[in-house]
Parts: C-alpha cells; sequence; structure tokens
C-alpha cells in the first residue's frame, strides 16, 4: 500500500487558506496532492482533438516550518506524489511534453499551513535510471554492479552488524535489473522470499540482516531544472 493510498478512497478534501491562516495548521500530503491536480486540470490546454497537454514540472511551495515536515518523510513522499500526479492525468486523457517532476521548496513568504504550485511545460527526452533508498537514503545506481554490504569496499556501506562486508549485489544492463546473494552469513530476501539470483522489478524490496533496500527505476530529465536559479516566489523563473 502506497504512502498516499487512502487519499484516493473519496476522503480527499482541501483545506482553504482562510482556515490555515486562522488555525495554523500544517500543511498535509493530501492537501498537496490536490493542488497538484488542479494545477493540472487548470493548466490543461486541448491542442487537438486527441491532446491535451499538461505541464509537466511542477514546483510546490511551502512554508520552512511545512517544507522541513515534509522533507522528514523522505523521497518516497515525492515518489508517490509523482506516481499519484501521473495517474490523475492518465485517468484525464492529459499528456505531457516531457518526463514528470515534482519538486518540493522552501519560501519564507508563505505561512504554516499554506502552500502555492508553480509549473511549466518542459520538452525533453525521459531517460530511466536505477536508484535503491536503504533506510530512507537514497542511493544512485551508477554501473552495472553495485555491490551492498557492511564492508567499507562495499559500493554502498550499510551499518548493520546483521550483514555480510559484501552481502549482495544489483547487476543493472541499462534496462533490467538483477540481484543476486553474495554467499552472505544471514541471506538475503526479496520481497519476503530468500534470495539466491533472481529478476529485480521496480519497487522490489531487499532484506538483509535489520535493513531495507527497496529498489527503484524512476523518469530523469536530461534538461536543466527549469527551478534552479534564485528563490522562485512566483510563476515566473
Amino acid at each position: 500500500m502506497g504512502l498516499l493510498d487512502n487519499f484516493e478512497r473519496g476522503l480527499e478534501r482541501a483545506v482553504n487558506g482562510a482556515f490555515a491562516k486562522t488555525f495554523r495548521s500544517s500543511v498535509q500530503p493530501l492537501e498537496i496532492t490536490s493542488a497538484l491536480r488542479r494545477e493540472l486540470d487548470t493548466k490543461a490546454a486541448v491542442v487537438s482533438r486527441d491532446r491535451i497537454l499538461v505541464p509537466n514540472e511542477l514546483l510546490v511551495r511551502l512554508s520552512p516550518a511545512d517544507h522541513e515536515a515534509m522533507a522528514s518523510v523522505g523521497p518516497a513522499l515525492i515518489d508517490e506524489l509523482t506516481q499519484l500526479t501521473q495517474r490523475h492525468a492518465t485517468a484525464q486523457g492529459y499528456q505531457f511534453a516531457g518526463p514528470l517532476r515534482v519538486q518540493l521548496r522552501e519560501d519564507e513568504a508563505l505561512s504554516v499551513g499554506i502552500l502555492a504550485v508553480d509549473s511549466r511545460n518542459v520538452q525533453g527526452d525521459v531517460k530511466w535510471r536505477p536508484f535503491v533508498d536503504v533506510d530512507g537514503t537514497r542511493h544512485a545506481i551508477t554501473g552495472q554492479r553495485t555491490v551492498i554490504g557492511r564492508g567499507s569496499d562495499a559500493d554502498i556501506t550499510v551499518q548493520d552488524t546483521g550483514t555480510s562486508r559484501k552481502h549482495v549485489e544489483i547487476l543493472w544492463d541499462g534496462q533490467r535489473a538483477q540481484a543476486r546473494d553474495l554467499g552472505s552469513t544471514n541471506g538475503s530476501k526479496l520481497n519476503g522470499a530468500p534470495l539466491s539470483k533472481a529478476a529485480l522489478q521496480p519497487d522490489s524490496v531487499i532484506e538483509i540482516g535489520r535493513t531495507r533496500i527497496v529498489f527503484r527505476v524512476l523518469p530523469q530529465s536530461a534538461t536543466p531544472d527549469p527551478f534552479d536559479g534564485p528563490d522562485v516566489r512566483g510563476g515566473s523563473w
């Protein structure tokens, strides 16, 4: 079950700005999801009978306190927000000019409980790149072979005495991934089953010792980040 799946069950509602200012209630992930959907709906442009174009770069601006709270959830929140935004676009028949990207940014001009969304269309090719989330920390898979274990000579080192120095490896050929236990003392599990060697699907979970590793393949854009530069306060960049 995804982090935001329960938001999909007919409970969606937005807290308006006046309420937030009065009670200073913090922004919730549900409100971010709603705001992203509204942004797509508002900016949807009918290009032809079969093509409705919506922005693919979405920047959510939050007060410092709200941004800190969202950042504490880790990269899983961005993954969920991106997936739910993509799901909404698919359901509405929307199309993107390039890879969909959702970002969160701190804005000192905003009060607690208030959020704003900036968006734009950025053309670009989608490149799918592999990552692993190890106990909430994201690591890029940069080579064909990535070794994970307790030893300092592993590509990704975990602080877990229940793991071997070189415990498990992830192989990536540019399109497909494979996981293999490296003869570890305590063994490995893939999605709850003992792992020797197996194909690795996106969002699969590898367990070594007490460490949980989530394998992800995420879209990346080769185009410059349109939100880079000075603080973004408004809708122009």
